[in-house]
């Protein structure tokens, strides 16, 4: 089973309808990790880091993605192409804490069957 994972909901519903059996697909429901808000976000001491936390908000959304991922063959990352979607894309995969080789970023502009296909055959790294 391959996990694919999208940013909106409505978007996963109707990308199931598109694919086999072969996969799951899931949302993100958008970004799942940020800055902190109660510090700076940043560590000074190790060349200005960013410090991300997962938000209590996103805990059980991130978890149930952790299971998938564990899961499957291979994780398939599959948020907007633009630059919310690159970072989303990144998080994830850091979040989700694979081999990199399990993991590939696609990247379609509309969402039809043959643009999701198109995209599942010719995948990129994040």
């Amino acid at each position: 089973m391959n996990l694919v994972i999208v940013e909106s909901p409505t978007k996963a519903k109707t990308i199931t309808k598109f694919l086999g059996k072969e996969y799951k697909i899931e949302s993100s429901f958008g970004h799942i990790r940020d800055l902190p808000k109660s510090k700076m976000g940043i560590d000074i001491e190790n060349n200005f880091e960013p410090e991300y936390i997962i938000p209590d908000k996103c805990l059980k959304t991130v978890a149930k993605l952790k299971s998938g991922a564990a899961k499957a063959d291979k994780v398939i990352l599959a948020p907007d192409e633009d630059r919310e979607g690159e970072a989303i894309a990144w998080h994830l995969a850091e979040a989700l804490d694979l081999p990199k080789s399990k993991i590939e970023r696609i990247a379609f502009h509309e969402i039809t069957k043959d643009a999701i296909q198109n995209a599942l055959a010719n995948p990129r790294k994040i």
